[in-house]
């Protein structure tokens, strides 16, 4: 249900991109284990979204360079030269690290083939700040009254910024402005991205959505990632709500409420309403330290991918994420159930599976879904915030493992929850999708749901279940 290697080691998501008919995910990989190192770009690809291929190594490091995050782009107008006769290149931008010191600039690559294999751009580096941490460009194509051009949105990590630079032809690139530090800045910022989507899908207002990931420093402890609304004039990104160096983190909008949703980007050759992210499972607290399996051993998956559109709710404006999750076939449905004792909602949850849930509290001070006892999900009257706790079922995970997570979905009568549940993961959509909580969690052992109201009774007024086949997770090919 969550794209993952094989094996070895895997982190975030790059050079996601949709060209001729596929999702290429590429992604950061170790070919030689399932530790952090030897950054390479793994290689997956999808029609739908929900079963990926495994492919070969896209880039791999070398003797001077690992091979860090970055984007891919169409050059449909072959601006860079790196195209063949009626053959537009695709254009890989990453980060170039240093394999000896500390210096990071950016590289490009180019693929004739779809992006199955790439050839390294003769002279990389295409731009250089001698900096040891410039890292993580993300390329789109910009048209506006100056004209047509690249703009990439990159980061220097400690100084907390984001820094913007254009180019005619994705080689030679020269500055325009920077944000930042502002908001959430308890870590280095990773991972920007920078897109347009229209409010309530009006294409009279516009808004551009700014993507910074950090670590530490996220909402939930740990690796997060915030975003800012605002306008991009091609020049510069002004935020519509300006925030000073540092606010307390509730101050700021976040993509994800949880423990394991990080680093998170955007496809690359889609319209622009047809906006879909992909995020890295898992927080630099404990990535490194999960347990794997000694035949095959493996860390790192990816979330759901989620379409992102923005709505106007209670007077602002929010990112908006719907999962795309594979089918499912109903195995579990009640409706109109009353509960104020623990009361059993399934004797037994699927590996992989959907919930709906639809509570209505009638009174009562809010209400704890228990799935299994591998996470419980709370909600209370009182403070309108939802909590999901993992704690209970930590025993056998990482030191710092064990959290509760919460995300404030203000008073409400009638909560209404989306629940992926996967074998060994929880990606919780609430208030339409503008509240979201990602964790990891330890396998589970198949036990079922139950719910019980507190001060009181709640109605269940909607309870469904649906199971995901195996054949709608079929196997991956190395």
């Amino acid at each position: 249900m969550h794209f993952r290697p094989a094996r070895n080691w895997m982190n975030d998501p790059n050079g996601l991109v949709f060209h001729d008919g596929r999702y290429r995910l590429y992604f950061q990989y170790n070919p030689e284990g399932a530790t952090h190192g030897f950054m390479s770009w793994g290689h997956a690809s999808s029609t739908d979204l929900v079963r990926w291929e495994e492919h070969p190594v896209a880039i791999r490091y070398t003797e001077e360079h690992e091979i860090f995050s970055g984007s891919v782009v169409l050059d449909e107008p072959d601006t860079s030269g790196l195209g063949a006769p009626e053959k537009s290149p695709l254009v890989a931008v990453f980060t170039l690290a240093d394999q000896v010191g500390r210096h990071q600039a950016q590289g490009i690559a180019s693929s004739l083939d779809g992006g199955l294999t790439w050839r390294l751009y003769d002279g990389n580096p295409v731009l250089d700040r001698g900096s040891a941490d410039f890292r993580d460009p993300k390329v789109f194509r910009y048209s506006g009254p100056a004209g047509a051009y690249w703009v990439m949105v990159a980061v220097e990590a400690v100084e907390r910024r984001v820094l913007l630079y254009r180019s005619d032809d994705l080689k030679t690139w020269t500055y325009l402005s920077d944000y930042g530090p502002r908001g959430a800045t308890g870590g280095v910022w990773e991972c920007p991205d920078l897109f347009p989507l229209a409010v309530d899908g009006d294409p009279s207002e516009v808004r551009w959505v700014l993507l910074i990931s950090l670590n530490p420093g996220g909402i939930a402890g740990g690796s997060g990632t915030q975003y800012v609304i605002g306008s991009f004039d091609g020049v510069r990104f002004t935020p519509d709500e300006p925030m000073p160096p540092a606010v307390p983190l509730e101050a700021c909008d976040w993509v994800d409420h949880g423990r394991d949703c990080y680093a998170g980007v955007t496809f690359s050759g889609l319209p622009d309403d047809e906006r879909i992210l992909i995020a890295w499972m898992s927080n630099w607290d404990y990535a490194g330290r999960l347990p794997v399996d000694a035949e095959t051993p493996q860390r790192g998956a990816m979330t759901l991918a989620r379409r992102l559109t923005l709505v106007r709710t209670e007077g602002r404006v929010r990112l908006r994420q719907e999962p795309i999750g594979p089918q499912t076939t109903t195995i579990a449905e009640l409706a109109d159930v009353r509960a104020g004792a623990p009361s059993t909602l399934i004797e037994e949850l699927s590996e992989r599976c959907r919930i709906e849930l639809s509570v209505r509290l009638d009174g009562a001070d809010g209400f704890a879904l228990d799935l299994g006892g591998a996470a419980i999900l709370d909600y209370s009257a009182d403070s309108g915030s939802l909590r999901l706790d993992r704690r209970p079922a930590a025993g056998a995970m990482p030191d710092g493992f064990g959290s509760i997570e919460e995300v404030r979905l203000g008073a409400r009568e009638r909560v209404e929850l989306v629940i992926w549940l996967d074998r060994d993961s929880i990606e919780v959509f609430a208030s339409g999708g503008t509240c979201t909580i990602t964790d990891l969690l330890p396998e589970r052992d198949g036990a079922g749901a139950s719910i019980a109201g507190r001060g009181g009774s709640v109605l269940i007024e909607r309870f469904v279940v649906g199971a995901v086949s195996a054949t709608e997770v079929k196997g991956r090919t190395a």
